[in-house]
């Protein structure tokens, strides 16, 4: 090689440089590399159709099975629910109407035994009044005569006091007279 190069050899330099550098750039190449990606292409192809995408479809297959066999629980287990609720709200609706007629049997009962008591009481309140009635009756007679005997006293002692006398019998008759008006 000479110490001075021509521009004809720096671009054969440069040539051989990128040949040996990066042979995929190079186009004497290039009918073996389209080749070869053919045929990966035909066998990412064929790979895709033969076993990955069955399998992803059957998965996505079982999954939407399995969706819709969890929908159709779904809605059993909701029909179940809203007959379990229905009879819920009937049993509720009987044991309230029942509650009710024992409420209303018991206030009756209630009722009954009141009246009979307060007739009872009524009863017993009438005869002890008749009985007190009696005894007023009896202590008022009674006041009355020692009311007329005091009355009776007290005139004889007055006119022997005053100086006359009177009889029994008309001293009663006085005070007979005067305590009827």
């Amino acid at each position: 090689m000479t110490a001075t190069t021509t521009p004809e050899a720096a671009t054969e330099v440069a040539h051989e440089a990128a040949a040996a550098g990066m042979p995929q750039l190079d186009p004497s190449h290039f009918a073996n590399q389209i080749f070869w990606l053919v045929v990966t292409l035909v066998v990412i192809f064929f790979v895709l159709k033969l076993i990955a995408l069955p399998r992803i479809g059957g998965t996505l297959a079982n999954r939407k099975g399995t969706i819709l066999n969890d929908l159709a629980a779904a809605e059993e287990f909701k029909q179940k629910a809203l007959s379990a609720e229905k009879a819920y709200n009937d049993a509720l609706a009987q044991a309230r109407a029942e509650a009710g007629k024992i409420v209303a049997q018991t206030k009756a009962d209630i009722q009954q035994d009141l009246n009979a008591a307060i007739a009872k009481a009524d009863t017993q309140i009438a005869a002890k009044a008749a009985e007190s009635a009696q005894r007023i009756d009896e202590i008022r007679a009674g006041a009355q005569e020692a009311i007329n005997e005091v009355a009776k006293d007290t005139a004889k002692e007055l006119v022997a006091a005053l100086g006359g006398s009177a009889d029994a019998r008309s001293i009663t008759a006085a005070v007979t007279a005067r305590m009827k008006g």
